[in-house]
Formats: C-alpha cells, sequence, structure tokens
C-alpha cells in the first residue's frame, strides 16, 4: 500500500472516533477530557490494526462472531443514555458521569476501534510497514477525535439539549449501522 492508501485508510477508519467525539465533546469540554478522549481513541485505532496484524486470522476469526454485537451495545446504550438525561433535564452536574475516565472510556475506545484489527490484515497481506502505518492510523484518530471534541463543545454553546438529542441519536444510529451491516441487511 502507499502512503497515500494508509492516509486514506486511516480516515475512513478515524470517522466512528470523529463521530463518537464530536458526542462525547457536547458535555465534556475541559482540555484534559478533550486530550484523554483523543489520546485514547488514537491509542486503541493503532494497537487494534498492530493486534490483527500480529494475531492474523486466528484471532479475527474469533472476534468476528461478536464485535458487531459490542459496537451496537456500547453505542446505542450511551446515545440512549444521552437522549433520555437530555429530555429529562439532565443529571445534576456533581452526579454527571465522565465518558473520558475508567472503563466508560477503554469501552468507548474499543467500540470504535474494533473495526480496524481488519486493517492489520490488509497491512500485513500487502507487505506495508506496519509500525508506521499503525501510528498513522493512530494519529489520524486522535486528531480527528479532538478536533470533533472541539467543534461539539462550540455547537453545544448555540443548541444546548438539542444537540445532545441528536448527538444521542446518532450514536444510536452509528451502532445500529454497524450491527445491520454486519448482518448483511445494508451494503457496507
Amino acid at each position: 500500500m502507499s502512503w497515500l492508501e494508509i492516509f486514506l485508510l486511516a480516515c475512513a477508519l478515524a470517522v466512528d472516533a470523529f463521530s463518537v467525539g464530536a458526542v462525547v465533546g457536547l458535555r465534556h469540554r475541559q482540555a484534559r477530557q478533550i486530550f484523554r478522549l483523543a489520546f485514547h481513541f488514537g491509542l486503541f485505532q493503532a494497537l487494534f490494526p498492530l493486534a490483527g496484524a500480529l494475531a492474523s486470522h486466528l484471532v479475527l476469526g474469533a472476534i468476528e462472531a461478536w464485535d458487531h454485537w459490542v459496537v451496537f451495545l456500547v453505542l446505542s446504550g450511551l446515545g440512549a443514555r444521552m437522549v433520555v438525561n437530555a429530555i429529562r433535564g439532565g443529571e445534576d452536574p456533581q452526579e454527571e458521569i465522565d465518558l473520558t475516565k475508567g472503563m466508560r472510556l477503554v469501552g468507548l475506545s474499543a467500540a470504535v476501534s474494533i473495526d480496524a484489527a481488519a486493517a492489520g490484515l490488509l497491512i500485513e497481506a500487502t507487505d506495508t510497514p506496519l509500525l508506521a502505518s499503525v501510528a498513522i492510523i493512530g494519529l489520524v484518530a486522535a486528531v480527528a477525535t479532538a478536533v470533533a471534541m472541539l467543534a461539539a463543545s462550540k455547537l453545544s454553546a448555540r443548541v444546548g439539549k438539542r444537540a445532545e438529542v441528536g448527538g444521542g441519536i446518532v450514536l444510536i444510529l452509528i451502532g445500529t449501522r454497524t450491527l445491520l451491516a454486519h448482518l448483511g441487511w445494508l451494503g457496507g
């Protein structure tokens, strides 16, 4: 693969990270939250294709049966919670759950990165330099996430709770699209 193709692959893989980053950015606007989410999304987007390349067909065959369900459940659950909280008036700010910490951060990072494991097979099959490729994939995902979170924080200030409802719906749609595409009910 050429470096342009690696960059385009990285951009395609970063679409989910961008979308989820935008939704998370509606509520989490502090610099450290943006850094944490962007760093972890970039790290996971780099680690999953690395693991996919190293484990090749063995690991991917094992997780392929359920990866779409993980993405669907994590993103749809988070999206539904956002919609409900926005409609009910939200949570007490002191009780608001920080999605950029702990197992929620790990779950979101894994959910947006599972499909990147298959990219490791492509990289390995085309004899493309592995470490440089996964570094590009991770960097593109991190930048896309940070840009999305910064843009979302500005949008949220303008449209308020409607943005949270819309963001929750977007997460549900991304999760549903992933599930339906895997089940063969959609073209992609």
